[in-house]
C-alpha cells in the first residue's frame, strides 16, 4: 500500500507539479498563496487539502458501518473501493479534455490518499500511515534512540523488541514509499495515465486476496 501511495503521488507530480498526498507541503503552499494575495492558487490548495480530509472521512464512515455490522473483510471492502473509484478516475481521464486533466488527477488521487490512508491507519491502531512519511521519520529517530539507549543499559532490556518490530516496520513502509515513488514516474513516462488501472488491478488483488481469507475465516469458526 506504501509503494502504491508512493507511486501515484511521485508521478502525480511529475506529471502536473502538484502532491496529491503531501498535505504539509500542500498547507505549507497554501499559507505561501494565501499571504501573497494569490487567492486561485490557494482555493485549489485548500480543495486539495479537503479532498483528502473528505477521502478519509468516507473511509471511516465505511468501516465504521461494517464493524457494527460485524463485516470481517471491511478493510478489505475499503481497498476494493479505492481500486474502483481509482479505476474510474482513470476512465475519466481518457474522456475529459486536456486542460481539465490536471485538477481532476490531483483532486481525484487526494480523495483516494485520503480513503488509503484511513483504511491503514484503522487496520494498523495509528501505527501506520501510508503517505504520512513526516511522521514515519520521527517514529524512526524515536526508534533508534530508545535502542541505543537500551543497548547502553539506560533503558529496560524487554522494551528492545517491540522497538525493534515498529522500527522494521516503519523503515519499510518509508523504503516502500520510496522505490514505489521511483517505479511509479518510471511506469508514468511509459505509460502515462494507464498507471491509475495498473495500481487499481493491485489494489483488486490486495482486497480480493483478503476477502477471500476473511470469508474462509468465517467459514471455519461457523462450522466448529
Amino acid at each position: 500500500m506504501a509503494a502504491i501511495a508512493g507511486a501515484l503521488n511521485t508521478a502525480a507530480f511529475h506529471a502536473v507539479g502538484f502532491f496529491s498526498a503531501n498535505m504539509t507541503g500542500n498547507v505549507s503552499a497554501l499559507s505561501d498563496r494565501a499571504a501573497t494575495a494569490d487567492w486561485r492558487a490557494s482555493v485549489f490548495y485548500l480543495s486539495i487539502v479537503l479532498a483528502f480530509v473528505v477521502g478519509a472521512s468516507v473511509s471511516t464512515l465505511l468501516i465504521n458501518a461494517g464493524r457494527r455490522r460485524r463485516i470481517r473483510s471491511v478493510y478489505a471492502i475499503g481497498i476494493l473501493s479505492e481500486a474502483l473509484l481509482m479505476t474510474t478516475l482513470g476512465c475519466t481521464e481518457l474522456l475529459i479534455g486536456p486542460h481539465q486533466k490536471g485538477p481532476t488527477l490531483i483532486l481525484g488521487l487526494s480523495f483516494l490518499m485520503g480513503i488509503q490512508n484511513a483504511v491503514v491507519t484503522h487496520i494498523s491502531d495509528a501505527r501506520v500511515r501510508t503517505t504520512h512519511v513526516s511522521g514515519m521519520s520521527t517514529d524512526i529517530g524515536i526508534e533508534l534512540s530508545m535502542l541505543l539507549d537500551i543497548a547502553l543499559g539506560r533503558e529496560p532490556t524487554e522494551q528492545a523488541a517491540p522497538y525493534r518490530m515498529k522500527l522494521r516496520l516503519h523503515t519499510q513502509t518509508v523504503l516502500s514509499f520510496l522505490a514505489g515513488g521511483v517505479v511509479g514516474v518510471i511506469l508514468y513516462q511509459s505509460i502515462g495515465n494507464q498507471l491509475l488501472f495498473a495500481a487499481a488491478a493491485v489494489l483488486f488483488a490486495i482486497a480480493g486476496s483478503a476477502i477471500i481469507r476473511a470469508h474462509t475465516q468465517e467459514n471455519r469458526v461457523s462450522s466448529t
